[in-house]
This record gives structure tokens, sequence and C-alpha cells, in this order.
């Protein structure tokens, strides 16, 4: 079936399908849920372990068991994803993602919570969205470009076993799937516990399965097609900005994976918000300064890039692989969120919203 499509649509609308998806499964999932890495740490920072926080390592655990026992049962290889196999920035995934973490406090959302809001009504998101996405484009090609690979060329890590935590643990997949599996549960007693109604802790096993069906379909992709298809999953700095630039500088988009993973997303937030009767127009305020938002969106986009990845691309999806890269990157994400949150002495932990 999987070849048919192919030779019938060529590999970049198949993927661009997949994407598709995978980002309706995501956004829905994602907006039903209410998965926020700020909102998580902003109760981890007070002490609380809440129901963001239990949303959160619901999403996180799913996906490292799905892509892990996929891994274990011979259904997917992930040796070749860039986050393994590339030569990686340890340097960049420190500086950059304690920037995500402090620009996500100041702009009251993560890359992909921001990309979710935007598909609610909120035009806080919309506009902080697109600050991200130009900064981050000017990061990757732009003027900032320099300066990232600077700070990314201070600590460097080879590509293969160095990156791949689960090598220097000496574990295989198959028993870092069971660990997830016992964390999965051990998030969804905590979610009871703090009241989390049973269909956003569904819908946060959902998130963490996404990351899973988009490493997934990529590989299925790669291993069928003639041409060379990068294997990847959900991350969305680099996919907004390339979309955005798409957008700006040609009549057509080359089609991909990530191509349908952003407007899929979008769809998908949309709909739910839409069946739950939770769109609306929300905008900048008195207790919304817009210029907090800018700065929290200049510093998540650079850092995302910096970090090789946002919340999302490198917390869930290079985490669920077991990228060195990405662990320490999202590990330094919670310490920038949380350190950020203290020192701005926000005490209240708010919902998950921008």
């Amino acid at each position: 079936m999987l070849e048919g499509l192919i030779d019938r649509f060529g590999d970049g609308a198949v993927l661009m399908m997949a994407g598709a998806l995978v980002g309706v499964i995501f956004g829905a999932a994602a907006q039903h849920s209410r998965f926020c890495l700020r909102a998580a740490s902003i109760e981890l920072a007070t002490g609380l372990f809440g129901p963001r926080l239990s949303i959160w390592l619901i999403a996180f655990s799913a996906g490292v068991m799905a892509v892990q026992g996929m891994i274990a049962f011979g259904l997917l290889d992930v040796n070749e994803a860039r986050p393994l196999a590339a030569t990686g920035s340890m340097s960049g995934a420190i500086i950059g993602g304690l920037m995500f973490g402090t620009g996500m406090i100041l702009a009251r959302g993560c890359a992909s919570r921001l990309l979710v809001l935007s598909a609610t009504g909120n035009l806080r998101a919309i506009v902080t969205g697109l600050v991200l996405t130009l900064v981050a484009q000017s990061a990757l090609r732009g003027v900032l470009a320099p300066v990232r690979e600077a700070l990314g060329g201070l600590w460097l890590v080879p590509g293969g076993e160095a990156r791949n935590i689960l090598s220097h643990l000496g574990m295989g997949p198959g028993l870092a799937a069971g660990i997830a599996g016992l964390v999965l549960l051990a998030a969804l007693w905590l979610a009871h516990m703090r009241g989390v109604r049973a269909s956003h802790a569904i819908a946060g096993v959902f998130v963490g399965l996404a990351v899973g069906f988009g490493w997934l379909a990529t590989y299925m992709i790669a291993q069928t097609s003639f041409e060379v298809v990068a294997i990847s999953s959900v991350t969305f700095t680099g996919p907004s900005a390339d979309t955005l630039m798409g957008l700006v500088n040609s009549t057509s988009l080359p089609p991909g994976f990530g191509v349908g993973l952003v407007p899929g997303v979008f769809v998908g937030a949309a709909g739910m918000a839409i069946a739950t009767r939770e769109w609306m127009i929300e905008r900048f305020g008195p207790d919304t300064p817009m210029e907090r938002y800018l700065v929290g969106a200049a510093l998540m986009g650079f850092g995302s890039m910096l970090a090789g990845g946002c919340a999302v691309g490198a917390g869930m999806s290079g985490g669920a692989i077991f990228a060195l890269t990405a662990w320490v990157a999202v590990f330094c994400m919670w310490i920038g969120a949380m350190a950020t949150h203290l020192v701005m002495g926000r005490g209240a932990v708010p919902v998950a919203t921008t």
C-alpha cells in the first residue's frame, strides 16, 4: 500500500500526508489535554506535583514507551536519525535549552503550545509565534547564524554511540520501554489523584503516541522510497520557519513531513477547540504586555535552533530515542523555566494558556 502511494503521488506528497495525519492527532490531543511544558515546569518550581506535570509525564513516557517498544519489536530503527547519527552540540543544548526555558516563561508557552493556541483564536499566540519563527529562521540561515554556529561549536559530541544514552547505560530498547511503561502508570495515577479528567489523561497519551507515529511513518517511507528520506518526528521550530519562508518567498512549497505537520496541528487543535466550545478570540491586554511576549519569542526562536529543537522536537521526539543532546536540552529548558519563574516571583500556578 505504501509503495503504491509513493509510486502514485511521490515521496514528498506521502511524507506531507503522513505529517498532516500526525499533526492532526498531536494538535487535537495537545489542545484537549492542555499539554504544556511551561505549565508543568511552573508546578514543579513551586513544589506542586499537579495536573499539568502529570500530563507532561504521561505524554513523555507514552512517547518513549511507543518508540522504544517499536524498536524492540524490530518495527523501527532510528540509528540513522539526525539526533543520533550526526555530530551534536552539548554547548548548544545547554545554552539554547536555558534560553528556550526562559523565553517559554516570558511568552507563556513553548513553540508547540503557541501553535496549538493560535488555532483556538489566541491572537497573542499568533503574534508571538510569528516572531519566534522569524528569529528561528534568522538563527538558521540569516544574520544570527554565525552567532549560533559559534556557540554551538564550543562543545561538540560525535554522532553514533556517543550520542546514544542507552549505549552509555548498556540498556536495550525493551528495558527502556518497560521502564517508560511503569512511569506512564505512575503518571496516570498522579493525574487521577490530582483530579485530571480521564479524557485529558487519554489525550496526553495520544500526544506521546503521535511522536511515535511520526518516527514510524518517516522510517517506513524511508525504507520504501528509492530516494534518501530523513527519519524524523514531531518538531515545530524548523518546520514552522521553513513553511513561513516558503509561503513568503515562493508560489509553492516543496512537500515534506514538516510541511504537512504544521497545518495538521493547527487543524487538529482548531477542530478540538470548536468541538469542545473552547474557541475564542484573545488579545493582548494590560496583564499581558506585548514586549514580554516578544522577548520570550526571540529567546525561544534562537534557543531552539541552538539546542537542536524545541520542547517537543528535542524534549519529546529526541528524548524518545534517547539522544544525549536532546535530554540535556530539555533538562536545561526545565531549569531555565523554573529559575525564570522563581526570579519573576510568580507563586501561583496559572493554567496552560498564553
